[in-house]
């Protein structure tokens, strides 16, 4: 892709083109080293035109009620005027490294809404419930206007808190009558959580979603150091997403807590510390590639594979000759 063609691409997502954003999500999550300097050209050229969105980070456990929650909440923001983008990350095969792609189809409303844009990506081989490119993408639907951009993960537990590094909220969806619930997810994604939501408050389940939220109020209070909310957060709320009850005030506590956030100068000082975050994380990012795709470097890595699987060789050791002739033969 020429220069012109990045800035004419550019000029497309910045006019609300979708079928330009789609194409640029594909070039940022390609892996081909000609793509990705086009892809960090075209992120660079939208930032001119940046608008600061609300990233909300969602996780929860398969059959929670994920991605009924967000064709509901979806179409609350956007019947309501606000341009919306959901990136769904979708589990890969560690056998065929497939993966499904099928969450458009369980919001059919939301997909075909024209202030909505859903992208799902695979997780391949990153871990923490996102994929590689998420950060960069959200990065992109910010440059072309979205207003609110939700980051549903593989949702899979408690690991899930590297999406905590790339948004400025964490809702963790819970379900009502799910055994030793407090057990189950302990911390980690518990402490990185703002809002616990507990759904299907609604039928025979009722009365056990008010208790559970109960729980994870107290559970709250208890685990986490609240500097970066106000009085009554980390906060537990009970919705039916089927029922389309008590959407709108989470969507309310959303809007509270943000606003606190940005006048208490947390919401800035967030987004500074997670730029340095993913700054860490590009050189960690960068190194494995160079290793992988330098042809010397990825003879002496299998090379050192080999000592380290007929046992000659400390993995620990092999990783520390392999880094050293990286940073002393360039």
């Amino acid at each position: 892709m020429k220069i012109a063609d990045v800035t004419n691409l550019t000029h497309k997502i910045v006019n609300g083109d979708r079928r330009a954003l789609a194409r640029a999500v594909t070039l940022i999550e390609s892996t081909r080293k000609d793509h990705q300097q086009e892809a960090q050209t075209l992120l660079s050229n939208l930032k001119t035109a940046q608008k600061q969105a609300l990233r909300i980070g969602l996780s929860g456990t398969p059959g929670v009620g994920k991605s009924t929650f967000i064709e509901t909440f979806g179409m609350m923001l956007a019947e309501s005027g606000l341009k919306l983008a959901v990136l769904a990350v979708d589990p890969s095969s560690t056998r065929s490294g497939g993966s499904i792609l099928g969450d458009k189809t369980r919001m059919p409303l939301l997909s075909r809404h024209p202030n909505a844009f859903i992208r799902p990506s695979p997780s391949r081989t990153a871990l923490g419930g996102v994929a590689a490119q998420t950060r960069n993408v959200a990065e992109l639907c910010e440059g072309a206007g979205f207003d609110v951009i939700i980051i549903e993960t593989v949702g899979v537990g408690q690991s899930e808190t590297m999406v905590s590094d790339m948004t400025d909220l964490f809702l963790l969806l819970l379900a009502p009558a799910g055994g030793d619930e407090l057990q189950g997810v302990k911390r980690g994604i518990m402490e990185k959580a703002d809002i616990v939501v507990v759904n299907k408050a609604d039928g025979d389940l009722k009365a056990e979603a008010t208790r559970t939220a109960a729980d994870y109020a107290s559970a709250l209070r208890l685990m986490r150091h609240a500097s970066d909310c106000p009085e009554g957060y980390p906060r537990a709320m009970t919705i039916s997403a089927v029922e389309n009850k008590g959407i709108e005030e989470v969507w309310e506590a959303m809007q509270e807590l943000t606003d606190w956030r940005k006048e208490t100068g947390v919401f800035a000082a967030t987004r500074l510390d997670q730029a340095k975050r993913n700054f860490r994380s590009a050189v960690s990012d960068t190194i494995m590639q160079r290793l992988q795709k330098d042809p010397e470097l990825s003879e002496r890595w299998k090379s050192l594979e080999e000592t380290v699987k007929a046992g000659e060789l400390l993995p620990d050791a092999a990783a520390a000759r392999l880094l050293d002739h990286l940073f002393t033969s360039r």
